[in-house]
């Protein structure tokens, strides 16, 4: 490549089907140009990895991605325009978007992506953001002004690189896949739901649907259908709304027991099941889709195969490969501490350092209880101000006031209509055309009692969202730091000899330590056995980094419950 020196290349196609590679020097202009076939890509790329450390700016990771690394080629730095795309045009610091918004191209969004007015609905969007070189170089300019012009950019920037490298990180998780044993996972659900029996159900289930029935002395009780179980719960005497594990656990009935246990088989045997592991689970190896950004928040979501509710018995299935092992770290009580800090809480990160945060929080005199704490926090941050939570609210505002009104000024933003954003820029979309109408309708001359309340309720649900939102985003930064650091310590580790390595995950990582899974905020690195240690203090020190990284010199720690192991089951 002519200009070897520059460390950003924008990577696009030509008309003709070829494709070309654009260096770029700092100020983001085009310094010389290099056309190869699309065949050629793969070694152009990986020539121009071995000169330097360069950053590739590209449409979509998910399209350019997947097959450098089936070819053997790990990128080290990319920008992906479609996810900075999203974050910069709905970024309150963005001042002046320099035509982001006009470009509608860019705001294809594939149709698995969770993004609606809430933390969790699914919304279908076209996919496909243009590819072509010159339009990849004139977003990826747009995209640069409106960062430099914004009144956070460093936040923004930095923003905007760890979500680039979270669309590298979940190409590359799904390439590895994560160990899995179909035996053990085979040997679980003989134990757990009886004998396999083609299309009937197990037989642990039938025996288990039986004692239901005869419970409900109703022998032809439908089990499945939501309605009609309640109807016959309502014939037995059992008056409850709905079929929850808490709602049925609050009421002594002998039905309660056995219709738990059922729906606990009958969870497993769809969800997690033997037709899931013919699914999924191929040539040792479980390989989600994973979907950066796939929740409003920021937090990931997973397209198919369940990858982020595997319960925690099915973690016996995760089996590392001979000679290598498991390091399994999550983070203990991540969103209060997250909160502790944005708000620079000095009594709240007190609580947390060095120890369980609830815990803490009941050596801080706000309640009696960790029972207590936890639900207060939890109340305090998902926005459940009734009952038990309610009533403990009071008490962490006094213990901690900075921390509260955060939270609390987050929800009062949300139910006025407004917007607001995570530490490093990410904002939270604007109330619909139909939440304002609500809204507006209330305030009419001849508005009823019932538009009155109806607005209040719609206002107090959005509060919920926002209050929930700037934590459950920084968390979600937060991890992203922390797992963009680790990656690269992990691609610093010398590989082990061929004869030891892990070929089932892939050309790439297949001797060398790698991330096999995220969730929030628990990781599992796939390592040999010679690195486990060293492997360990890097993921230690990676989430050390993190919290400086985002939080300075705030006096806050960030422990993680870490273990080294052939599986990855919990104690």
């Amino acid at each position: 490549m002519a200009s070897a020196a520059s460390d950003a290349v924008v990577v696009g196609r030509t008309a003709s089907g070829d494709v070309a590679l654009i260096d770029l020097d700092a100020t983001g202009t085009a310094t010389s140009t290099v056309t190869v076939r699309a065949s050629d890509v793969t070694r152009a790329i990986h020539d121009r990895e071995t000169t330097g450390p360069v950053r590739w700016i590209w449409s979509d990771t998910r399209t350019w991605y997947p097959g450098l690394l089936a070819a053997g080629v790990r990128v080290g730095r990319a920008w992906d325009l479609r996810l900075v795309h999203a974050l910069l045009r709905d970024a309150a610091a963005v001042t002046d978007d320099h035509g982001l918004r006009a470009a509608r191209t860019w705001d294809a969004i594939a149709a698995d992506t969770v993004a609606a007015d809430t933390l969790f609905d699914l919304a279908d969007r076209a996919s496909g953001p243009p590819d072509t070189a010159d339009a990849a170089l004139e977003e990826y300019r747009r995209q640069r002004a409106a960062i430099d012009g914004a009144s956070r950019p460093d936040a923004l920037r930095l923003l905007c690189a760890a979500e680039s490298a979270g669309a590298l990180l979940a190409v590359e998780l799904h390439a590895t896949g994560l160990p899995w044993s179909v035996e053990a996972h085979g040997i679980l659900l003989a134990r757990e739901l009886g004998e396999r029996r083609g299309r009937a159900l197990p037989t642990r289930i039938e025996e288990s649907a039986a004692r239901v029935r005869a419970a409900l002395g109703d022998p032809s009780a439908s089990l499945d259908s939501q309605p009609r179980l309640l109807r016959s719960l309502h014939r037995a005497g059992l008056f409850v709304e709905s079929t929850s594990k808490w709602e049925l656990s609050e009421h002594d009935h002998p039905v309660v027991a056995p219709l738990l246990a059922y729906k606990k088989l009958m969870r497993l045997y769809t969800a997690n099941g033997w037709a899931w592991m013919s699914e999924w689970v191929h040539d040792g190896r479980f390989r989600p889709v994973y979907v950066p950004a796939g929740v409003v928040t920021g937090r990931w979501a997973s397209s198919g195969g369940g990858a982020l509710q595997i319960p925690r018995a099915l973690r016996v299935a995760v089996r590392a490969d001979p000679g290598w092992t498991l390091v399994t770290a999550d983070v203990a009580q991540l969103e209060p501490r997250v909160l502790a800090a944005m708000a620079r809480d000095t009594a709240l990160a007190d609580a947390a350092r060095g120890r369980d945060l609830y815990a803490g929080v009941v050596e801080a005199g706000a309640v009696a209880t960790r029972a207590e704490a936890k639900i207060a926090m939890l109340g305090a941050m998902y926005g459940a101000t009734t009952g038990e939570s309610g009533r403990l609210l009071p008490r962490l505002r006094r213990t901690f006031p900075r921390a509260m009104a955060l939270v609390d000024h987050a929800a009062r933003v949300g139910e006025e209509g407004g917007v607001v954003s995570t530490w490093l820029g990410r904002t939270s979309p604007g109330p619909g055309e139909a939440w304002r109408a609500v809204q507006s309708r209330a305030g009419d001359a001849e508005a009823s009692g019932i538009d009155e309340t109806r607005a209040r309720r719609s206002a107090r649900d959005r509060g919920r969202f926002t209050r929930n939102f700037v934590v459950q985003g920084t968390a979600a930064e937060w991890a992203l730091a922390w797992l963009a650091d680790l990656r690269g310590r992990l691609a610093a580790f010398e590989p082990v000899d061929a004869a030891d390595g892990a070929p089932r995950s892939g050309p790439v990582f297949e001797r060398r330590p790698h991330l096999a899974f995220y969730l929030h905020d628990e990781i599992i690195v796939h390592t040999p056995v010679v690195h486990a240690e060293a492997v360990a203090a890097a993921v230690r020190d990676s989430a050390a980094t993190a919290q400086r990284l985002l939080f300075g010199s705030f006096p806050l720690d960030f422990p993680l419950d870490l273990r080294i192991g052939e599986t990855a089951e919990k104690g």
